[in-house]
C-alpha cells in the first residue's frame, strides 16, 4: 500500500523525489505555488456549487446524526493514518475512501462535503500546519465534487442493470486519484516532478489502496445495514483491523530502528579499524578525521527520510567544531557561518540532552533566521553529551516522505541514535586516548619505543630507504642527582622540543627509554644522516636554563642505514634500532660523538654479549681460573701474600684479559658471582698454607656493585668462619673511583669490614681523588701506588716525586705502602730507598696458576724462623 496524501502541510516531495522545496529559499516557486493552490481553490469551489446544484437535497432528520458521524470518520481517518518507511519509500495507510463511501450511500452531497472540510481543516490546525490552506481546501472539495458527480453518472447510465452501491464504488475511487494527481501537479509547480513512470506507479499503488478501503467501508455498510446487531460487528472488526495495522505498523518501525542501531554501530566500529592497527604518523590518534564519521550520518539521514543531515563533532582537542553534512549540501551562507563552537549558534543552544524540534513559522526570530540560513524549513536537534562534556549535536533536515515532516517516532528514534552515537563517541575517544598513551610516551609527548617500532616498520614495508639515528643525552644523571628528577625530566622534555622544531614534523621522533632518542630520516643517505647528527648536537649542546642554573649538555649519535648490505637479509626495526644503540656505544670513544654502524661493531658487543650469557657457565665448567701474583715486603724480601688475580680461558676466544670481561660482568650485575667465586678460591687458598704453618694473606679486588650491597660485610664473615681463618689474612682491594661513585651506601659497609678486622687497601692510588682528608675519611689499612708511576720512575723525575710522596703520605697516616708494577731492579732499590713496604710487580713475578705458584714458592723462596718464631719464606737471591 504506497503513500496517499490527502492534504499538504509542507512544502515538501513525495517519495522517491527529492526536490529543492523550501520557500523561504526560493521566492519565484513559492508564488508559483501561491498561485496554484488559489486555482485549485476556485476549481474546488465551482465544482463543489455545479455539484451542489445538479444534484437533489433531500433533508432528513436523521442527518443530523449521520453529519456528525461522517464527520467524526473523516477526522478519525486523518488521525489515524498508519505511516512504514522502508528504506526510501514510505507507505501511509489511509482510511479516507471509507467515511466517503459511507457518504455517498447515506447521505446527500453538502452533508459530505460539510463534514470532511471540517475534519480535513480542524486536523491540520490541530496539528499547527496549516500553512496551505487554500490547496488543502480546494483538493477537499475535489475529492468530495468528483465522487458525487462520477457515482451520479454512473449510477444514471447503468440504471438497474448493475448493483445499486456500483455507482458511489466508481466514485469513491476516484478521490484517491484525484489527490494523487493534483500533489504530482503541486511537486511539478515546487520544482520536483517525478518521472511518468515513477507517476504511474504511485497512481496505481494509490488506487489499489482506495479500492482496499472502499472494499471495507461498503461491506462495513452492507454488514451493518442487514445483519442485526451488524454495527457491532463491523465495529469489531474495524478494531481489529486497525490493531493489525498498527501493530504491523510498529513492527516495522521497531525492526528498522534496531537495524539503523546496528547500522551505526557498525559504522563507528569501521572508523576506528584502521587507527586500531597502530599509528601512521607522529600525530595520529589525536583526534579521529571527522569523514569517518560520513556512513553514520548517511545512515541517520536514510533512517529519517531527511533531505540532510549535519554531524556537528568535537573531535579536536581544542575544543574546535567539525562539520559533516549528508544528503543535499549546505547553502554556501551557512557553510560560511558554520560554529566554531557549538553555544554560538541558536539552533544549538541545547539545554539537557532530548530532541528540539524547529519548524519555521512556530520558532522565534533568531532560530528561523537559521533555519532560513540553512535552507530548511523544518529540523530535529540532539545534543550528542558525553560522560564529561559535549561531543556535538546531530541536526536533521526536512523530512522527504511524509507531508507533515517529522513525528514523535523520529523525534524518539532520533534521541535514541544521539544517545548511541554520544556513546560511541565515548568510547572512541576513550579508546584513542589508550592507543594513543600505548604509542607515546607520557613525559615528551613522543614516539615511544613500541609507537617507534610500528611507524618505522611501515614505512620499510612500503619500500622507502631510511636511517635509524639514535641521539643519547649526556649528563642526565648528575642532573638529576643534584637537582632531582624533576630537574632531569624538564631536560629530557626541553631537548625532546629542541629536536622536534629542528627536524620539522615530517620524521618520526621517538623517546626510547630515559636519555635515549630515535628518529627514522625517510630517503636520506648515511651521508645526510650524519649531517643531521651534528646539527642536533649543536641544538642539544646549547645551554638548558632550569631556575636560577643554567646547564650545559652533550650527546653521544649513532646512525644506519636501512640498506641491507650484499647478501644480507632485509632489516627490521629492531635490528636497526640494536644497530643505532651499538654506534652509539662506539661514538662514547670517538672524538666527534658521531658514529656510523659498521659491521665490527656488532660482532665486539656480540662478543661481549656471548661473555656475559656464558659468564655462569663458565664459572660452573671450570674456564674461569684464579691466578696469584706474589707481594714482597721490603727489603727483606720475604713473600708476605699474593693477589688474586682472575682469567678466562675462553674454548672459542681463547685466554681472555680481565680488562675485557671484568667490566661486562660488572655492567650486568653478575659481579656478585665473580667476587664470591674468587674470595672462595682465595680462602681456601690461604687455608692451605694455614695448614702448613704459612701466614699469607691473599687480596681480593672489590667492584662498586659490592660497596653498594649491604649484606656483604655478612656473606664475608660467613666464609672467613666457615674456613676458620683469621681476618687480617684477607685483604680486600678497591679503587678510589667505586668508593666515591656513592660514598653514602658504600662508607657503612667498608666501616663494617673493617670492624670484621679484614686488611683494606686503596688499589691504584694516585689516579682518583689521592688526596689527605681522603686518606684520613676512609677506614683503609693499606695504599697500593698506581703502577704507571712506578713504571716511569726511571725517565721521569714527576712519577719519582709522586711516588715518594704517596709513601711518605701513607706512612704519615700510619698506613702499609704497596708498590706495583715493579719490572726492574732499579725501580726496586729506589722504593727500598724510599722506605716503601711491599713491592709487586713482574720482577717478583707474573700472576700464576696455583700449581705454578707453589713450584715457584718452591724454586724461588726459602724456609726461615720470624722474629716471632713464625715460618716466612725468603727470596732467594
Amino acid at each position: 500500500m504506497i503513500e496517499r496524501h490527502r492534504s499538504l502541510e509542507s512544502p515538501a516531495a513525495l517519495d522517491a523525489a527529492r526536490p529543492p522545496v523550501r520557500a523561504e529559499v526560493d521566492p519565484v516557486r513559492r508564488r508559483m505555488f501561491t498561485a496554484f493552490s488559489l486555482a485549485v481553490l476556485l476549481a474546488g469551489v465551482a465544482a463543489s456549487a455545479a455539484t451542489s446544484a445538479w444534484l437533489p437535497f433531500h433533508y432528513s432528520p436523521n442527518l443530523l446524526l449521520i453529519g456528525p458521524l461522517l464527520a467524526m470518520g473523516f477526522l478519525l481517518a486523518e488521525q489515524l493514518t498508519i505511516d512504514v518507511d522502508v528504506k526510501r519509500v514510505g507507505w501511509t495507510i489511509s482510511f479516507t475512501e471509507i467515511p466517503l463511501i459511507l457518504g455517498l450511500l447515506t447521505a446527500p452531497f453538502e452533508v459530505v462535503l460539510a463534514a470532511n472540510l471540517l475534519a480535513g481543516l480542524g486536523a491540520q490546525v490541530g496539528r499547527r500546519a496549516a500553512t496551505h490552506v487554500a490547496y488543502n481546501a480546494g483538493v477537499m472539495c475535489l475529492e468530495i465534487a468528483v465522487p458525487f458527480a462520477v457515482a451520479s453518472v454512473v449510477t444514471r447510465t447503468v440504471g438497474t442493470a448493475s448493483p445499486e452501491w456500483f455507482g458511489p464504488v466508481v466514485g469513491t475511487l476516484t478521490s484517491p486519484l484525484i489527490s494523487c494527481g493534483f500533489a504530482l501537479a503541486a511537486l511539478h509547480v515546487l520544482g520536483g516532478a517525478m518521472r511518468v513512470s515513477a507517476g504511474a506507479r504511485l497512481a496505481v499503488n494509490t488506487l489499489a489502496v482506495g479500492l482496499l478501503n472502499t472494499s471495507v467501508g461498503l461491506i462495513s455498510y452492507e454488514v451493518a445495514s442487514t445483519t442485526p446487531w451488524g454495527w457491532l460487528l463491523v465495529g469489531l472488526v474495524a478494531v481489529a483491523v486497525l490493531g493489525l495495522y498498527r501493530a504491523y505498523s510498529g513492527l516495522l518501525r521497531e525492526q528498522r530502528d534496531l537495524e539503523a542501531l546496528s547500522d551505526v554501530s557498525l559504522s563507528v566500529a569501521r572508523s576506528g579499524q584502521a587507527t586500531a592497527r597502530g599509528p601512521s604518523s607522529d600525530a595520529d590518534l589525536e583526534a579521529p578525521s571527522v569523514t569517518e564519521w560520513e556512513p553514520v550520518a548517511e545512515r541517520i539521514r536514510e533512517q529519517l527520510n531527511a533531505t540532510r543531515v549535519v554531524l556537528r563533532l568535537r573531535l579536536d582537542p581544542s575544543g574546535e567544531v567539525s562539520t559533516l553534512v549528508a544528503g543535499d549540501p549546505l547553502p554556501e551562507a551557512a557553510e560560511q557561518a558554520a560554529p566554531s563552537a557549538l553555544r554560538d549558534d541558536p539552533l544549538l543552544q541545547l539545554p539537557g540532552s532530548h530532541v528540539r524540534s524547529f519548524r519555521t513559522l512556530e520558532a522565534p526570530e533568531e532560530v528561523r533566521r537559521a533555519l532560513r540560513q540553512r535552507g530548511a524549513y523544518e529540523a530535529l536537534v540532539v545534543p550528542l553529551r558525553g560522560a564529561s562534556q559535549l561531543l556535538g549535536a546531530v541536526e536533521a533536515h526536512d523530512r522527504v516522505s511524509r507531508w507533515r515532516g517529522f513525528g514523535r517516532a523520529d523525534v524518539r528514534l532520533l534521541h535514541t541514535l544521539a544517545s548511541h552515537l554520544a556513546t560511541a563517541m565515548d568510547n572512541r575517544r576513550l579508546l584513542a586516548r589508550l592507543r594513543h598513551d600505548a604509542y607515546h610516551d607520557p613525559l615528551t609527548g613522543l614516539l615511544n619505543r613500541t609507537g617507534f617500532r610500528e611507524m618505522s616498520a611501515e614505512e620499510l614495508r612500503n619500500g622507502r630507504t631510511a636511517v635509524v639515528l639514535r641521539m643519547d643525552l649526556d649528563v642526565l644523571t648528575t642532573v638529576s642527582e643534584a637537582l632531582g628528577y624533576t630537574w632531569g625530566d624538564r631536560m629530557v622534555v626541553a631537548a625532546g622540543r629542541r629536536m622536534r622544531d629542528a627536524l620539522g614534523p615530517e620524521p618520526p621522533l621517538a623517546r626510547l627509554e630515559a636519555n635515549a632518542f630515535a628518529m627514522l630520516l625517510l630517503d636520506h643517505t648515511e651521508d645526510e644522516a650524519r649531517e643531521v647528527a651534528t646539527r642536533l648536537r649543536e641544538v642539544i649542546a646549547e645551554p638548558y636554563p632550569l631556575d636560577k642554573l643554567v646547564v650545559e649538555a652533550t650527546a653521544v649519535a649513532g646512525y644506519v642505514s636501512s640498506a641491507p648490505a650484499d647478501g644480507e637479509p632485509e632489516n627490521d626495526v629492531d635490528t636497526l634500532l640494536q644497530r643505532a644503540d651499538v654506534a652509539v656505544r662506539a661514538a662514547r670513544n670517538g672524538e666527534d660523538g658521531v658514529r656510523r654502524y659498521a659491521p665490527a661493531m656488532g660482532q665486539v658487543f656480540l662478543r661481549r654479549f656471548q661473555l656475559v650469557t656464558q659468564f655462569r657457565q663458565a664459572i660452573d665448567s671450570g674456564q674461569i681460573e684464579v691466578h696469584y701474583q706474589p707481594k714482597v715486603s721490603l727489603p727483606e724480601r720475604q713473600v708476605v701474600g699474593a693477589e688474586a688475580l682472575v682469567r678466562w680461558s675462553h674454548p672459542e676466544y681463547g685466554r681472555l684479559d680481565p680488562d675485557e670481561f671484568v667490566p661486562v660482568v660488572e655492567a650486568t650485575g653478575l659481579v656478585d658471582a665473580l667476587t664470591s667465586f674468587v674470595m672462595e678460591c682465595a680462602l681456601v687458598k690461604v687455608r692451605k698454607w694455614l695448614d702448613r704453618g704459612l701466614r699469607m694473606s691473599v687480596a681480593v679486588n672489590l667492584s662498586v656493585r659490592n660497596l653498594a650491597d649491604e649484606s656483604f660485610p655478612d656473606r664475608v664473615a660467613e666464609a672467613l668462619g666457615r674456613h676458620e681463618i683469621p681476618p687480617e689474612l684477607l685483604t680486600f682491594e678497591l679503587t678510589e673511583s667505586s668508593v666515591m661513585e656513592d660514598p653514602e651506601r658504600s662508607m657503612p659497609v667498608l666501616r663494617r669490614l673493617h670492624a670484621l678486622g679484614v686488611v683494606l687497601a686503596v688499589d691504584d692510588f694516585g689516579t682518583g681523588y689521592s688526596s689527605l682528608a681522603y686518606l684520613r675519611q676512609l677506614p683503609v689499612d693499606e695504599v697500593k701506588i698506581d703502577k704507571s708511576f712506578v713504571l716511569g720512575m726511571g725517565t721521569d723525575l714527576g712519577d719519582m716525586a709522586v711516588v715518594r710522596s704517596i709513601v711518605e703520605l701513607g706512612h704519615s697516616l700510619e698506613l702499609v705502602v704497596v708498590a706495583e708494577g715493579v719490572e726492574d731492579d732499579a725501580a726496586r732499590d729506589q722504593l727500598v730507598a724510599m722506605g716503601c713496604d711491599i713491592a709487586q710487580g713482574y720482577l717478583i713475578s707474573r700472576p700464576l696458576p696455583e700449581d705454578r705458584l707453589e713450584a715457584w714458592l718452591r724454586a724461588r723462596t726459602v724456609r726461615r724462623r720470624g722474629p716471632r718464631s713464625e715460618t716466612v719464606l725468603t727470596l732467594v737471591h
